[in-house]
């Protein structure tokens, strides 16, 4: 017997996949494989660390929490489920299906860029604290031209709808013809934020996009609607900005 290893069918309902009797009908049906080989018997050892899983060709991943980076799409909605719209864990892999993961925080519908999708609601909530302050930076088209000025004014916050002063944001200003191109960092999370703020300005955001939260930027090699798990080194990045 291996060393940490436990029973087949134990190991995978501990990663979501039904009760032992449902798990020794999938085994039985020849859909689990241990090393690439088909097994049959439930009561079998794995190694979790050692040996490679897979239930019908996808790799069973079984830990207690998984934090995936998603490149949102346009046209699709921050939250676990919906009866009208596609939401952004339409875009998880099948494998990861049974972490119950769920967004943390929110894009709005036709924003892209940055989201991160975990089940661990320690991390998440760190790194939504209103008190932490983390910062969030997005790239911004609007339909008019950004100059210093403008910057100026983020730098002391600007005056909202609803009368709301904002914490002082960073907007660095990238192409300042007809429609304006600009990257924003603001250190809080109202509804709408940056578009109200563009708003207030006497603009209309045309494209948004978050290209970073805390320390951690958005991967450009992830395509709209692509996923992938977060690296050590972008896990520490969360970590020092308080995450958790």
């Amino acid at each position: 017997m291996k060393k940490n290893s436990i029973r087949l069918d134990k190991f995978l309902a501990s990663a979501g996949y039904g009760s032992r009797k449902e798990i020794k009908g999938i085994v039985r049906d020849g859909k689990v494989a241990v090393n690439g080989q088909t097994v049959k018997d439930s009561s079998v050892h794995v190694s979790p660390v050692d040996d490679t899983v897979t239930v019908d060709g996808l790799q069973v991943l079984s830990r207690e929490f998984v934090y995936l980076m998603l490149n949102k799409p346009a046209g699709c909605v921050s939250a676990t489920t919906d009866t009208r719209e596609q939401t952004v864990l339409d875009f998880v892999p099948e494998n990861y299906r049974h972490f119950e993961l769920f967004p943390v925080g929110r894009l709005d519908k036709d924003t892209e860029g940055l989201l991160l999708l975990t089940n661990d609601g320690k991390m998440a909530h760190g790194l939504l604290a209103p008190k932490k302050h983390v910062p969030k930076t997005y790239f911004v088209k609007v339909n008019g031209p950004v100059t210093e000025v403008h910057a100026a004014k983020m730098a002391q916050g600007v005056v909202l709808d609803d009368g709301y002063l904002t914490r002082p944001a960073a907007l660095r200003v990238l192409e300042s013809g007809d429609n304006g191109e600009a990257e924003l960092t603001i250190y809080e999370g109202k509804f709408h934020q940056v578009k109200r703020m563009f708003k207030s300005l006497g603009m209309e955001v045309l494209y948004l996009k978050r290209i970073a939260m805390g320390g951690l930027s958005l991967d450009i090699s992830l395509q709209p609607g692509e996923v992938r798990e977060l690296t050590p080194e972008e896990m520490g990045l969360l970590k020092n900005c308080g995450g958790y």
